[in-house]
């Protein structure tokens, strides 16, 4: 069977690992004052961060056209794939891995879709994805891909805090706005998709953003000592890189057996979250313990 891995533009992977591990990438649009653009083709990062700061309205994210995700897929079948994993943003903030299922059954005489709901976004699903393309290489079997992933999706973790919530509350997307809505400027809430339902919701209030970070700081150290395999961690930012290389260097000193990186917020995610957001998340290390 041949199989092709697809995933969307949050996974922020680089061109050169889409094209070193084969993957699909399909772009997530967003508007931005009444233009719309497509995440990862035709607007940079800093691009980006620079419309948030000065737009007149809110901006909006979108799934991509259906009749585009249908070429995709009739494309991949032409190309001889059997089967497509479809690795997809959380469906807690997005409906579009639930499109994809329909998608599915409408295409199933032509290709096998497999959606994959990585209950996460950003690098971390970067990851996911790499792992499924490194196991199609290997020529692993639909199945036991499938039941990999699975295990590599479920050592998922992540803890954030943000420096403005306007934009969380008004696009809708923390699922428990009310209960922080009204707080004192200084406060700033801990966010996390370590959820039941994987969605963005606030849990614990901190006193401005250095202790915000230090209770993160906290949680991560409390959480990896629980972990009984070795930790692959990301420090994301959202138009802030110092600040995030600053929180890397101090959690690598602080944590020498955990193999850290640098990642980012591209524009469909810091639509949500807005500038200055920072966060840690970690998963089990697949380059040190296979699955």
């Amino acid at each position: 069977m041949k199989i092709a891995v697809v995933t969307d533009s949050t996974a922020y992977l680089t061109k050169e690992e889409q094209e070193k591990y084969n993957i699909h990438v399909v772009p997530i649009p967003l508007t931005i004052d009444g233009q719309s653009y497509q995440e990862g083709v035709d607007i940079s990062n800093a691009e980006f961060y620079d419309k948030l700061a000065h737009s007149s309205t809110f901006p909006s994210t979108s799934q991509p056209p259906v009749g585009e995700m249908i070429e995709l897929y009739q494309q991949l079948a032409a190309e001889g794939y059997d089967a497509a994993i479809s690795i997809f943003l959380t469906s807690a903030i997005s409906g579009f891995v639930n499109t994809v299922t329909q998608l599915a059954e409408q295409l199933k005489d032509q290709i096998k879709i497999i959606p994959f709901d990585s209950h996460i976004t950003v690098k971390l699903m970067g990851y996911l994805t790499i792992e499924a393309a490194k196991e199609v290489a290997a020529g692993k079997d639909l199945d036991t891909i499938l039941a990999n992933l699975d295990k590599l999706r479920q050592t998922f973790h992540s803890v954030f805090v943000v420096d403005d919530l306007q934009n969380l509350v008004r696009g809708g997307r923390l699922s428990n706005a009310s209960a922080i809505v009204g707080s004192i400027l200084k406060i700033k809430p801990l966010l996390t998709m370590d959820t039941p339902s994987y969605s963005i919701e606030a849990f614990e209030k901190v006193r401005s953003m250095k202790r915000a970070k230090l209770r993160c700081e906290q949680i991560f150290e409390e959480k990896i000592a629980q972990a009984d395999y070795p930790i692959h961690a990301i420090v994301i930012h959202a138009n802030a890189p110092e600040a995030g290389q600053k929180w890397l260097n101090k959690l690598s000193a602080d944590h020498p057996e955990v193999t850290f990186e640098l990642g980012y917020f591209g524009p469909v995610i810091g639509t949500h979250l807005g500038q200055g957001a920072l966060a840690i998340g970690w998963m089990c290390d697949t380059d040190r313990r296979p699955l």
